[in-house]
């Protein structure tokens, strides 16, 4: 049991560090062909800090072929879209909200409005009939609603590359580049190269997807050995541990004043998050979503409308708006408990 844990908390590692580097990477992929802040937040951001929840129900139903590895593939899926819209929502406002207090900022979020509602809307449009429509339908259902899925994200995609948008903000010099000027003092060039820029890239994805398979299989073990639920299991804990890299990343933009990309990064997982992994399940598992797994799809949906509709009510966000979050969360915690 202990070298299981020990397994877990290895794979954590791995899986949190490789997304520091490749949303690292992305960034400068993305300051490299100067895309908007809405591009890189809402799509090279998200994915890449996306690419664990992703890559966990991946492995999970692909390379672990028992009942439990599938049930916890189909509760990382269903449990990113729900931390995402319930407590990265809530540490956003949180950050906002002790950043006031210490004066480093105002107590509100200045986002590109348009940018956000885009996310959300894209999300509401996509995520809510993947759960539903397979529990009226059935399997005949399964494939058009997969295809849908990922029809709808090149159109996200599309729109977002060609909105108006501000420039991409000021960000970290990329790692791997800083550590080649130190070894080579002699490298003059302030930006790195495009291969540079791949080869960190392409590194952090390989140690993301072994952490992946250290993670999915020791989770798997844990969770028969205390006789839990894997599905409720990996709902709260898979989730929780992947998303650190992303609030990390928002908490971090959000302290700065990087609303748009603090807020885009979160919004934009979302919609990623409710397509490919989404369409995976639909094909390659029972999807068969009840009970508590369907109990946290439905306090996504509700969290992320709740944040729709002030956006339309005030053509803002209030922090007030995204700290509620943290409500929907606690109602699903306190379920669980008393259940």
């Amino acid at each position: 049991m202990p070298s299981q844990i020990l397994f877990l908390l290895s794979g954590l590692a791995m899986i949190l560090l490789a997304a520091e580097f490749f949303t690292n990477g992305i960034e400068e992929f993305g300051r490299h062909f100067s895309f908007s802040q809405a591009v890189v937040g809402s799509i090279f951001a998200a994915v890449g800090t996306a690419l664990p929840e992703t890559i966990l129900p991946v492995v999970a139903i692909f390379m672990y072929g028992g009942i439990s590895a599938k049930d916890i593939g189909v509760g990382a899926i269903l449990g990113a879209p729900f931390m995402l819209s319930t407590l990265a929502f809530f540490l956003v406002g949180l950050t906002a909200t002790i950043a006031a207090l210490n004066k480093k900022r105002k107590f509100e979020l200045k986002v590109e409005v348009h940018s956000i509602k885009r996310d959300l809307s894209f999300f509401l449009l996509m995520y809510p009939p993947a759960i539903i429509l397979p529990l009226f339908f059935g399997k005949a259902s399964l494939i058009p609603i997969s295809l849908s899925l990922i029809a709808g994200y090149v159109v996200y995609t599309y729109m977002t590359f060609k909105s108006l948008s501000a420039g991409i903000e000021h960000s970290e010099e990329m790692y791997l580049w800083r550590l080649l000027k130190k070894l080579k003092p002699a490298i003059s060039s302030v930006s790195p190269p495009l291969p540079v820029i791949f080869i960190q890239i392409i590194i952090a994805l390989a140690v993301m997807i072994g952490g992946a398979h250290t993670f999915v299989k020791s989770l798997e073990h844990i969770s028969l050995k205390f006789g839990m639920d894997p599905l409720l299991f990996a709902l709260l804990l898979a989730p929780v541990a992947t998303e650190l890299p992303e609030k990390f990343n928002s908490v971090t933009w959000t302290w700065k004043g990087r609303d748009t990309l603090a807020m885009g990064n979160i919004t934009g997982a979302m919609v990623f998050q409710s397509t490919f992994p989404v369409s995976v399940g639909l094909l390659f598992t029972e999807w068969k979503i009840t009970g508590m797994a369907l109990f946290s799809a439905v306090l996504a949906i509700v969290s992320a409308l709740s944040v729709l509709c002030v956006i339309l009510v005030i053509k803002r966000i209030s922090p007030f708006a995204v700290l509620f979050g943290g409500v929907f969360y606690l109602v699903y915690a306190l379920v669980l408990i008393i259940r």
